[in-house]
């Protein structure tokens, strides 16, 4: 099992997944480790341990990429994440939007919940699918930001 250093494994490789909202519960990000499945062929875990925080119950995020080998180049398989247990009111991968109803109308105003951009996305990662699909480029943004964070780990076996 490799130790980072902490944020800068995060901040420096995969920047691009940090919203301005998510630094309140990354400030509570104690520590990230990455070991491997089995043989290095055969996957990698990252881990992200997290002290006691006001927006979710769990101490410990992974997601764990699971690989294969073809003609010797490692294949992704599949990606499995933690599901996060949020604390009502403070899921960071959803936003409240609050609508007023039209004037013509006499309802209460109308709440919807939308999904948005957030780290702990991360988490959640795609159905990988059955049949090469060319132009389904968001799994493989997903997934080489896993593979940018284990390297940005310098080295994770």
């Amino acid at each position: 099992m490799k130790q980072v250093g902490l944020m800068e494994s995060i901040t420096t490789k995969s920047h691009f997944l940090i919203q301005e909202h998510d630094e309140g519960a990354l400030k509570f990000l104690k520590d990230i480790r990455c070991c491997r499945i089995g043989n290095p062929s055969k996957g990698f875990k990252l881990e992200f341990f997290f002290d006691p925080n006001p927006y979710f119950k769990n101490s410990v995020l992974t997601k764990t990429y699971h690989m294969s080998n073809s003609d010797d180049d490692p294949v992704l398989e599949k990606a499995v994440g933690t599901q996060i247990e949020w604390y009502p009111g403070k899921c960071l991968t959803q936003k409240v939007i609050k609508k007023k109803p039209k004037k013509d109308q006499r309802r209460q105003l109308i709440i919807k919940t939308e999904n948005c951009e957030s780290f702990f996305n991360f988490f959640s990662p795609p159905q990988l699918p059955e049949v090469d699909d060319e132009d389904d480029d968001d799994d493989d943004d997903d997934n080489i930001d896993g593979f940018a964070v284990r390297n940005g780990m310098h080295s994770c076996y």
